[in-house]
């Protein structure tokens, strides 16, 4: 008989109370990925440190994906996925958009981690699909054909993720640095001489007033405005 190799557990029981390598899927595996982004950062996830946290041999991984790449596709999945619980399509196009949008901008924010590593990733899984199949149909509602449908599809989509990912981006700094910007506002805009910033300095005092929320919900009512003047039925 041959003796296990050194560092194997015997019976397949799996390390660290984990459970073992044979129960392992795809789901199992994106929960410890998605956990591990969010609690360490992007630069935490490796195959090796996702074997391990599954209390399994990093090639068990491999059983399930094709490599990292895939995984993180998953993730991005995952992402759009919370974004689109419990969503329904309302009865104007506009409003469907925006709610939508909205949802994006919150599963971001909750997990800004995750959004900052996959935000700019095509997952091609169902629910991206199904989030696709809502807004082209809103735009569609609007009145605008097939071909000008999947372009302002593709704008709103990147717009959309772009504003929630730089966001998340923000708050996934430490505090410290996510004060001192915030602090900017209200001090070093506020000194500016006026003379040298005639223009900076008169608008001064209420740039600290443009927070997260009114930034995201100005730039969306200004790409909306933008399709509803350009949309055929409007």
């Amino acid at each position: 008989m041959t003796a296990p190799r050194t560092g194997a557990t015997p019976h397949g029981k799996a390390r660290r109370g984990r459970p073992p390598s044979t129960s392992l899927n795809q789901d199992v595996i994106l929960d410890a990925a998605f956990a591990l982004v969010e609690h360490e950062g992007p630069d935490a996830l490796t195959l090796r440190r996702l074997g391990t946290d599954l209390g399994a041999n990093h090639t068990a991984v491999l059983r399930h994906f094709a490599g990292k790449d895939e995984i993180l596709l998953g993730l991005a999945e995952r992402l759009i996925a919370r974004a689109l619980e419990g969503f329904a399509p309302a009865e104007g196009w506009r409003e469907t958009l925006g709610t939508l949008a909205r949802r994006v901008r919150a599963a971001c924010v909750a997990h800004p981690r995750v959004a900052v590593l996959v935000a700019t990733r095509v997952a091609r899984r169902e629910a991206e699909f199904q989030g696709a199949d809502v807004v082209i149909g809103a735009l569609r509602t609007a009145g605008f054909g097939d071909r000008d449908a999947a372009r302002y599809y593709r704008s709103l989509v990147d717009t959309a993720l772009a504003l929630a990912a730089y966001e998340a981006s923000v708050v996934a700094l430490g505090s410290a640095s996510r004060e001192g910007d915030r602090m900017a506002w209200r001090r070093e805009y506020l000194a500016v001489s006026p003379d040298r910033y005639p223009d900076l300095a008169a608008v001064a005092p209420y740039l600290a007033d443009a927070d997260e929320d009114d930034q995201f919900e100005t730039t969306l009512g200004l790409v909306l405005d933008g399709v509803e003047l350009r949309a055929p039925q409007c």
